[in-house]
């Protein structure tokens, strides 16, 4: 059964974003695959639902945040300024450099924005390592299960994918001379204590916590609203 699950998943992975006559394939390869002899062949169907949720569902959420304004326009994921540069931040506003902070926090979304797409092939591997016992724990589980997984099995790798794209982007769309600049004029105002801060290390931990965040919408979606379902798979596993 394991090795039937890993061949589905295998098989869906090389297809990209497979389209409806292509699913319709793989539903009647795993049915050949299933037919008489194997105990349970529901369980390879739901395995090979949850990956096509999954490969759905990861690929809207990157392309919803990895787009101009993906998280800046979103106000669940947008990142603001840090909670420790929160005083620093209305000191700036105070002195008359509101314009400045706000040039800074649209930099850090752009920046998030540009990382994003790196999550696709990060997340589509891990839909290959999941097996059949994954798949059942996740589909009668919360509704954001598969997330869940998700953030259990791509956390770290996302983490190291995204430093550097996130450090780059930063740079190129000048998130980094902006606060440096910020910073100067912060520790001119009186009284206004500064501090040293990591900010692409927040920036990165923000723009995980938005896409996964977006990636659980989608998967709250699937579940519950059957236009989200765009397979006969999909329809025939979550209708039920």
């Amino acid at each position: 059964m394991r090795a039937i699950a890993l061949l589905v998943g295998a098989f869906l992975l090389t297809t990209a974003t497979p389209a409806p006559a292509q699913l319709d394939s793989i539903l009647k390869e795993v049915d050949t695959w299933t037919r008489p002899g194997s105990a349970t062949p529901g369980g390879v169907k739901i395995g090979a639902a949850l990956k096509q949720a999954l490969q759905v569902g990861s690929e809207n959420a990157v392309k919803l945040t990895g787009r101009t304004d993906g998280y800046f326009a979103n106000k669940a994921i947008k990142i603001l300024m840090p909670d420790r540069l929160r005083t620093v931040d209305r000191g700036l506003r105070t002195a008359g450099y509101g314009s400045k902070v706000d040039e800074l926090v649209l930099s850090m979304n752009r920046a998030a924005e540009r990382a994003a797409p790196a999550g696709k092939k990060i997340f589509w591997d891990a839909i290959g390592e999941m097996t059949i016992d994954d798949a059942q724990r996740i589909l009668n589980g919360t509704p954001t299960a598969a997330t869940d997984y998700f953030k259990s099995k791509t956390s770290v790798s996302l983490r190291i994918a995204f430093r550097p794209v996130v450090e780059k982007a930063m740079n190129e769309v000048g998130t980094v001379r902006q606060y440096n600049d910020l910073l100067g004029q912060a520790k001119a105002i009186p009284f206004l204590k500064t501090e040293d801060y990591e900010l692409d290390r927040y920036v990165v931990g923000k723009a995980l916590d938005g896409l996964f965040y977006v990636v659980g919408e989608e998967e709250r979606k699937i579940r519950s609203d059957p236009s989200a379902r765009v397979t006969d798979l999909l329809k025939e596993v979550f209708g039920k």
